[in-house]
């Protein structure tokens, strides 16, 4: 299989828009692409003189969504090119490998790395971090990104996505190391994913709230959908793996308690149990219409020498961050997800994060149960 052949020959037979649906004006009208959207919110902000988004930076967005159409591509026609099933190869955390993760970590890489916008790229599937080339000039900001989260799911067709965030580099660095990438959520000036399900949808955050865009696959660009996205204070739903429970810290298990017993409870209301074991599918649905996800530490995962089961730099971080931009909130259950210092570019963390009702009750159970320990 070549990506090369696969691009030059995606639109052969293909009907024209212009003769199928009508004139582009018309078509097109008043939706938003992603480009123009992100435009106009640089000019906005130039003209209030903050100077936090530049040409670079927005030319840095526009190759995040490029590689995010040939990963939606590869995806969608994975049987028919034959690039499913599993890679012979493991990652740095000794996970077996899909094609499609290999594939969509070198279409992240040759998507973004000639753009003269960064300095360095980490990615899920690299032990180390991506230097970019001599031949291509260097920009002032970092790329994190998980090119394929939930690719466990392929087989059986369960939506998957791309996640991703960007960092400046460090004032002062004259050359990247492992350091430079070790920032704080905090830290991150965007972030977002995108879901690979019934339709291609990409979550964005630039510090201003979180806009959702969907990718019409006629015309090839996504278009602006759900503006302003705002995740409900309160909530009816909440995700955890529940096959962990007997590992869970009695605050865990005290708070999925009070949601089990619903109306007869502390909390006075039923709840749904949803967990589709992709973050990217359980989080968009969390911002689509509320509710809470929780992946913790819990002593399975400390007998391994682990802090948590999700990757903070590339998983967890700009998770809380879309979370928090979109009225919500996000916990390691004994500090807020955003101030986490991660120590090694593959470090994890737990997180909590969702509907700020739950959020906060979490948060309440972890104080009270440090507070017996003492």
């Amino acid at each position: 299989f070549s990506l090369g052949t696969f691009q030059q020959n995606s639109n052969k037979n293909q009907p024209s828009l212009m003769t199928t649906t009508g004139s582009a004006s018309a078509i097109l009208g008043k939706r938003k692409t992603f480009t123009q959207f992100n435009l106009e919110q640089h000019r906005l902000l130039a003209n209030r003189k903050e100077g936090a988004v530049t040409g670079e930076f927005t030319q840095l967005l526009d190759g995040i969504q490029s590689a995010c159409k040939v990963i939606s591509m590869l995806v969608g026609k994975g049987p028919k090119l034959g690039v499913l099933g599993a890679a012979s190869t493991e990652n740095v955390q000794g996970e077996q490998q899909k094609t499609l993760d290999v594939l969509s970590n070198e279409v992240f890489i040759s998507s973004n790395e000639y753009s003269g916008c960064l300095a360095g790229m980490v990615s899920e599937e690299l032990e180390e971090f991506y230097t970019i080339p001599k031949e291509y000039p260097k920009g002032q900001y970092l790329l994190l990104f998980d090119p394929l989260d939930g690719s466990s799911n392929i087989p059986v067709n369960v939506s998957i996505g791309t996640i991703f965030s960007i960092l400046r580099v460090p004032e002062g660095t004259t050359e990247l190391d492992n350091k430079s990438f070790l920032q704080p959520g905090s830290k991150i000036v965007a972030a977002g994913y995108c879901v690979y399900g019934p339709q291609t949808t990409l979550m964005l955050s630039t510090g201003s709230g979180v806009n959702g865009f969907t990718l019409d696959q006629d015309v090839g660009e996504f278009f602006l959908s759900d503006p302003d996205v705002k995740v409900p204070e309160s909530t009816k739903e909440f995700s955890i793996n529940a096959s962990n429970r007997k590992y869970w810290d009695p605050p865990v298990r005290t708070v999925v308690e009070e949601w089990e017993q619903g109306k007869d409870g502390p909390r006075g209301k039923d709840y749904n149990f949803r967990w589709v074991g992709s973050m990217v599918s359980d989080v968009h649905r969390i911002l689509s219409r509320g509710g809470v996800f929780c992946y913790p530490c819990d002593d399975k995962l400390r007998k391994q020498g682990m802090t948590g089961r999700l990757r903070y730099l590339y998983e967890v971080a700009p998770m809380a961050y879309l979370m928090v931009q979109a009225g919500g909130a996000a916990t390691t259950g004994t500090q807020p997800a955003l101030d986490w210092e991660p120590d090694s570019l593959h470090c994890r963390a737990p997180i909590f994060l969702g509907s700020k009702e739950e959020i906060e009750r979490i948060d309440q159970a972890y104080a009270a149960w440090q507070k017996d320990q003492k």
